[in-house]
């Protein structure tokens, strides 16, 4: 059966959701692991979620229904900037331009420790 809940704890072992009748199911591990971020958000800001609740043994197990899967698709952001690949890309070829510093200049500057006598 369907029913809405919010994630009042996340651990090791899985998720604890309190469901809208008062009852509480426990999430499966791999459920909250792969769904992390939206039991994250759910747990952050007391957000009810769609759960799938099937009763069997002692405790009823809760599952996040489709509703909430498709809800979440969100289009990812874009990773690029034009702006930005413009001015890192001058930036780099006036350091060609320039010349690279020699690498091992460093260490040979390195003063080395004097021994106390």
């Amino acid at each position: 059966m369907e029913m809405r809940g919010v994630v009042i704890n996340i651990n090791y072992h899985g998720a604890v959701v309190r469901l809208a009748n008062g009852a509480l199911a426990a999430v499966p591990p791999a459920e909250a692991t792969t769904h992390q971020a939206l039991f994250a958000e759910s747990l952050r800001e007391h957000k009810a979620l769609p759960f799938v609740v099937k009763r069997g043994g002692k405790h009823p197990a809760a599952f996040l229904s489709r509703e909430a899967l498709q809800a979440d698709s969100t289009p990812a952001p874009r990773l690029t900037d034009p702006v930005f690949e413009e001015r890192m890309n001058a930036y780099l070829r006036s350091l060609a331009e320039e010349g690279s510093p020699d690498p091992e200049a460093f260490f040979r500057k390195k003063p080395t420790k004097r021994r106390l006598k």
